[in-house]
């Protein structure tokens, strides 16, 4: 008998061997599966027929947690999801809400029949419940799994799973984020997987032990109940699918589900070029106090029909910006799910096998216990997904078909901000308790073929919303001031990136201070960054107006509508710090846009008169960002031709120029390599040049490319920079611009530190992708 030290490996979880797995596995825990023949033999029909019956049954599920959650984070925000899983863990179906869910929901599984299946055992009529982010189910703390074992004519057949965000699960800091958090221990307590429900009745004393911990335990304790009964009702529509068709048949189905969409994403990846693509990005700020700047970098390789995502170099784990290996694993699914199998059912656990991660231990996206991770999913492991997304867009930019599942990035990050105070509006006050969910509505990145959805969403949560503000000031003593887009958020580009918004409360129905922690990215580095030249999206931006006057404005009848009009002074937020918001000051947020594609000189003049007029982008903006005029909401086309071409001549003076190469390129067999960038073969030497005027930049006996070069203060990036750097970190931080020293159209944008590598000018990440074509 051997003994699990807690903070060892023995509470960390990886993808297994499943073959191992089963042959593991004690004979009280028999398991039902298939011969390859019974899964080949299943017909077309009866495949499809029972294949929409499970993807309706993860439907209900949601339907039923929906219903039975009082949280405004699964009822309004859809921060949550849930699976059909095979008997050993891998996911058949998965639902379409938070898909970053998606990278940790086995590993909950595969943990528990490791060391669950003895004792206490693995029967019919358990539920277990799990949020230790080592383990698996979820990526932090707060994300808490409850699933089960489906049991058929005495057989394990199968898992299903619901699993949320929870408001508070206890820790030192509201919300369970300490943003001055040293370690796992001022969190919420990870808890393993634990039976909460056996031989279908709840367990009453680990219950109580569940909420205990929580500053809102009546809205932990019915969440607990709501992820239990849409287990059961997984269950029994699980059930009645074989009653009707047969175990055999119906585990045939799951497993060629998976089988299938592993085929189909294959299929595409080995009609992609092979190659190596880089993408590097930062968490600005640790914790409390830090002004450093940290650093995920990632690796792709596609070799024939695998991927393999290489993240060493990635910086050391610390303070609160760590997420473990199932958030890394659920980043690479943020952005894999909608970009490369947009089109495929999401049988995760067939998609999985197409990937593989390599990773040190002990950084920010793979920490080890006892980090502290409350800030990893909407941190490291959203940054992860950013930079998967960047790399993936490198690659499919490059394919006539594919290529229109390129985008830049959305929003960058979660802007978390939590308020907690004295409701005092009841005959009785009671405590409360609000993370604020508008964020939810951030920017979608611009695509090659178009514009970024405006305040569309986060890219990981597909059917996300955001809370209704009548319900917000129902549930809690805030009233909002004004909640609405704002211009000139999303990043400038040949298509522009989707605009973010802006929120504004104040406390209405208390006369206490309320708590409030901040934790957040984006304010000095940018998190959205823009394709081929386009600009990132907006920094962002909390302020506390204290001392503001809203009270008397209130009283005489007026809503102010913008920073302008009140009075007192008006404090910056950090990434990370706790603070108050008392009766009379206002709380401001202002969240992310998506990142812009293409050089901006290049979108159509009109496309940005209507902007302005449709309020997305500012008369100044389009000057700043454009280079286009609009008066009156009217196109003025002199004065943009003019004002481009000087903005064309001043990128030509403030840049570093490389050694002339004067070669002009014939473009007639030219391929794609981005909006900017083709190749084109002059004998058997591959070079590369500008798609816009044929300029020689680079070939592959070089290995740069020779692309003219510009930095200065962010601010230079336009409007959309809402602070200075300086404010936030102590790392130098520029805005670089790379462009072609024949038109001066811009092949690189961004807000990155000064010593942020060159990736884009390296030809090893263009050339050596299609040497095998």
């Amino acid at each position: 008998m051997t003994t699990t030290i807690p903070g060892s490996e023995g509470f960390v979880s990886r993808p297994p061997d499943l073959d191992a797995l089963q042959r593991s596995l004690p004979s009280s825990v028999p398991v039902h599966t298939v011969t390859q023949e019974q899964i080949d033999n299943v017909d077309p029909l009866t495949y499809e027929v029972i294949r929409h019956r499970l993807w309706s049954v993860t439907d209900e599920m949601g339907e039923a947690l929906k219903r039975m959650s009082g949280s405004p984070i699964v009822t309004d925000a859809n921060d949550f999801d849930f699976a059909i899983s095979d008997e050993l863990g891998q996911e058949v179906q998965v639902g379409l809400y938070n898909t970053m869910l998606v990278g940790a929901v086995d590993l909950a599984i595969y943990w528990t029949l490791q060391n669950r299946a003895s004792n206490p055992g693995i029967t019919e009529g358990d539920m277990f419940l799990c949020n230790d982010p080592w383990v698996g189910g979820g990526l932090h703390q707060s994300d808490v799994i409850v699933y089960q074992p489906v049991f058929h004519d005495g057989k394990l057949f199968a898992w299903t799973s619901a699993i949320c965000h929870e408001p508070d699960l206890g820790g030192s800091g509201l919300g369970s984020f300490d943003p001055a958090a040293k370690d796992v221990f001022s969190e919420s307590l990870p808890t393993p997987p634990i039976k909460v429900v056996r031989d279908y009745e709840l367990q009453r004393d680990v219950a109580d032990a569940w909420v205990r911990r929580s500053r809102v335990p009546m809205l932990v304790g019915l969440d607990l109940r709501a992820k239990i009964g849409a287990n059961s009702v997984g269950r029994n529509r699980l059930l009645a699918v074989i009653e009707q068709y047969g175990a055999d048949t119906v585990k045939a189905v799951m497993k060629r589900m998976m089988a299938d969409a592993e085929t189909r994403l294959r299929t595409k990846l080995s009609d992609l070029p092979d190659g190596t693509w880089r993408a590097t990005g930062y968490q600005d700020q640790a914790n409390v106090g830090d002004r450093g700047v940290h650093k995920i970098t990632v690796a792709m390789t596609k070799r024939d029909d695998h991927l393999v995502f290489d993240f060493t170099g990635t910086d050391p784990q610390t303070g609160v910006i760590n997420c473990t290996y199932a958030g890394m694993r659920g980043g690479v699914m943020l952005a894999l799910l909608p970009i490369l199998a947009g089109d495929i059912p999401w049988s995760a656990g067939g998609l999985m096998r197409c990937f593989e991660l390599i990773s040190e231990e002990g950084t920010l996206n793979n920490a080890t216990f006892p980090a502290a991770v409350s800030r990893g999913p909407i941190g490291p492991a959203w940054l992860t997904g950013n930079l998967i997304a960047e790399c993936l867009a490198q690659m499919l930019d490059q394919h006539i078909e594919l290529g229109k599942n390129v985008q830049a990035s959305c929003c960058g990050t979660w802007d978390t901000t939590v308020v907690a105070g004295l409701d005092e509006r009841p005959e009785q006050p009671v405590p409360f308790l609000s993370i604020m969910m508008e964020p939810m509505s951030g920017g979608y990145g611009a695509r090659p073929v178009a514009d970024g959805m405006d305040t569309g969403g986060l890219f990981c949560i597909p059917m996300g919303r955001i809370p209704d503000t009548e319900m917000t000031e129902f549930l809690y003593p805030l009233l909002t001031l004004w909640r609405r887009e704002e211009p000139d958020s999303g990043g400038p580009g040949r298509h522009r990136g989707g605009v973010s918004a802006s929120l504004a409360v104040t406390p209405y129905g208390t006369s206490l201070p309320m708590g409030l922690v901040f934790a957040s990215a984006g304010k000095a580095v940018s998190q959205n960054g823009g394709l081929a030249g386009g600009l990132p999206g907006n920094t962002g931006l909390e302020i506390l107006a204290r001392d503001s006057g809203v009270t008397e404005m209130l009283a005489a009848g007026t809503i102010p509508g913008s920073l302008d009009e009140l009075a007192g002074t008006q404090d910056l937020g950090a990434c990370y710090a706790e603070s108050y918001l008392a009766p009379g000051e206002v709380l401001y947020m202002h969240w992310q846009g998506g990142g812009g594609y293409g050089d901006p000189l290049r979108r159509e003049p009109e496309s940005v008169a209507i902007d302005v007029r449709n309020g997305k982008v500012t008369p100044a903006g389009a000057e700043a960002g454009y280079g286009v005029v609009v008066t009156d909401g009217d196109l003025d086309s002199a004065r943009t031709e003019t004002l481009r071409a000087s903005v064309r001549e001043e990128r030509r003076q403030r840049s570093t120029v490389p050694p002339s190469q004067d070669a002009k390129l014939d473009l007639t067999h030219a391929r794609r390599l981005d909006d900017n960038l083709v190749e084109v073969r002059i004998g058997d030497n591959r070079v590369v040049g500008c798609a816009h005027c044929g300029q020689l930049l680079g070939d592959s006996k070089s290995g740069k490319l020779a692309l003219a070069r510009f930095e200065g203060p962010s601010s230079v990036a336009g409007p959309q920079v809402t602070s200075d750097p300086a404010v936030y970190v102590d790392t130098e931080v520029v805005f670089r611009q790379q462009c072609c020293p024949g038109c001066w159209t811009a092949v690189y944008s961004g807000v990155v530190p000064a010593d942020h590598p060159d990736h884009i000018a390296e030809l090893a990440q263009l050339l050596p992708a299609v040497a095998q074509r």
